[in-house]
């Protein structure tokens, strides 16, 4: 079994159309959130009525997960948080997005909605302790931000990654977690895309311009990730507790 991995396109449709013509050749993608731009020059209407035809496309073709991030929301909740309700509204067979578990042959796939604030940061965690109940196997958890204080989060600066996902990642220990929203942790020297926390993976592609996306390859046969970018290609062996080389 195969998957793919991407985040933060932004509305990039090169990269868009590239995952279209890769997605037959994956047991499943996954594209961990960012899926618009809220900086764009497109309104966010249109970009979302572009994105979900791609949404259809993917998922006529593999089982596709989606989680939102920040710049997917386009409506607020009675607690003044933004949510990505386009999302939930995209119907499509195939498709499992934010708030969903999908039992996918021996993992449990949980796909995490970006949180705005504690109305929806408990939402969110509400979810992953039901989903906790269903697991059997092992575990893989999409969640846009990555955990703080690790190698994924580091901005080239500084940190930046959810606090409250390291204590949900010791609490629940899943196998993986896929993630993006540092756009340069992998090209970062300090930073990396791939962090071991305890018995629990967490992936963070990062973001490049153009076609191909920077992208994760996982053969969860041979249990090898596999990291593509301009910068070069990485592969790790997931059942060494070392970095990536």
């Amino acid at each position: 079994m195969k998957l793919l991995a991407v985040s933060d396109l932004h509305f990039g449709l090169t990269q868009f159309d590239w995952i279209v013509q890769q997605a037959e050749r994956y047991d499943g993608v996954i594209i961990a959130g960012d899926l618009l731009d809220i900086a764009g020059h497109l309104d966010l209407d249109a970009q979302i009525t572009v994105v979900v035809k791609y949404l259809r496309t993917l998922a006529s073709r593999t089982r596709l997960f989606v989680c939102s991030g920040n710049h997917d929301g386009d409506e607020s909740n009675s607690a003044d948080e933004y949510a990505a309700r386009w999302l939930q509204r995209v119907r499509a067979e195939g498709l499992t997005v934010n708030g969903a578990g999908l039992d996918f042959g021996p993992y449990r796939v949980s796909v995490c909605p970006w949180w705005d604030g504690p109305s929806t940061r408990t939402a969110m965690q509400e979810f992953l302790l039901k989903e906790s109940a269903l697991v059997s196997g092992r575990w893989i958890w999409i969640h846009h931000a990555p955990p703080d204080k690790t190698g994924v989060s580091w901005s080239g600066k500084a940190f930046h990654g959810d606090p409250f996902l390291v204590d949900s990642i010791r609490e629940l220990q899943p196998a993986m977690v896929f993630s993006g929203h540092i756009h340069h942790s992998p090209f970062s020297a300090e930073g990396t895309w791939a962090v071991r926390m305890d018995d629990t993976w967490v992936f963070n592609a990062g973001r490049q311009m153009g076609a191909p996306p920077a992208f994760i390859e996982l053969d969860l046969a041979k249990f090898v990730a596999t990291r593509v970018s301009q910068a070069g290609t990485e592969t790790v062996d997931l059942t060494s507790t070392r970095p990536p080389a």
